[in-house]
């Protein structure tokens, strides 16, 4: 799943190529993907992309016409199997509505034959795109908790200390704190050596202290490391490459050499290191515990 740093490049990525280009054409491939009418989709060509950002998870691709009109933001979250592609040899044919390909939107802007393709892989179909005058008109964007790189400190512990969640569950809850999902949920608790099912409020000073310095780091370092000459078509690898307990299970963990773990539920895991985060011990599988008893 994109998260923080993936959207920081991808958003940088796009905007280095499309701010300052008009759009020539929008194809919506599925309208399950677009979750707003008004203004409609198509009201988007003509426009003129000024910048594409981000805020937590979400692209926001802001664009502004010629009349000085209000501005149109096309938002796209692109949940688990989202992906971005850049293209100078777009087919002018709009992809099949309802088709059983990857591509949900296509951008057409720039010159005939450029711009970009929103894709999703797998059948779990996800993704979503808004068409709206401010981003804050998208509930989900309204309801996000503060952006992970904009905490302070104190922010965190007073978060932490309201909280009798799960600290893998509270750095993952969007409406809590926005733009950590579970790869660098993993990554930020196994640098600062704690047990994902720590008690949120339970943890004292120095270990909030490790946990803030962790978050930054991590997304930190992760961001440089994603904006390589390579663009979105290397990004995947580069996440990969860079993480040390995430989907490594049954590897060896690079800090101290113990066995990486997993605990699975439903259709997702996490991974950890029993010796860095939980004093050697295995931690259960509490959802899978409470099926067979």
């Amino acid at each position: 799943m994109p998260e923080l740093p993936e959207v920081t490049a991808i958003a940088n990525f796009l905007d280095e190529r499309t701010a300052g280009l008009p759009i020539r054409r929008v194809d919506i491939a599925s309208l399950a993907v677009l979750k707003t009418a008004d203004p409609p989709y198509t009201a988007l060509a003509g426009r003129t992309v000024t910048s594409v950002g981000r805020i937590g998870k979400y692209l926001v691709i802001t664009t502004a016409s010629a009349d000085d009109s209000e501005p149109l933001h096309l938002v796209i979250h692109l949940s688990r199997a989202g992906w971005v592609r850049w293209s100078e040899n777009l087919s002018p044919k709009p992809p099949r509505p309802g088709g059983k390909g990857p591509i949900a939107v296509r951008v057409h802007c720039g010159l005939p034959g450029e711009g970009f393709d929103v894709t999703e892989a797998g059948t779990q179909k996800r993704l979503a795109v808004w068409v709206v005058t401010d981003p804050l008109d998208v509930e989900r964007i309204a309801g996000l908790g503060p952006d992970a790189l904009s905490l302070g400190r104190d922010e965190l512990a007073q978060i932490l200390a309201g909280s009798t969640a799960r600290i893998k569950n509270l750095l993952t809850d969007q409406r809590v704190i926005a733009g950590i999902g579970n790869a660098y949920s993993d990554e930020i608790l196994h640098r600062a050596r704690l047990s994902p099912f720590a008690t949120s409020k339970g943890l004292s000073d120095d270990q909030i202290d490790a946990l803030y310095e962790s978050i930054g780091a991590i997304l930190r370092d992760a961001a440089q490391r994603l904006e390589g000459p390579g663009g979105v078509s290397t990004m995947k690898a580069e996440k990969r490459s860079g993480l040390q307990v995430h989907a490594r299970t049954g590897l060896p963990c690079p800090v101290c050499g113990d066995t990486v773990a997993e605990v699975s539920f439903a259709d997702r895991s996490f991974q950890y290191c029993p010796t860095c985060q939980t004093g050697g011990k295995k931690l259960a599988d509490r959802r899978m515990s409470r099926l067979l008893k």
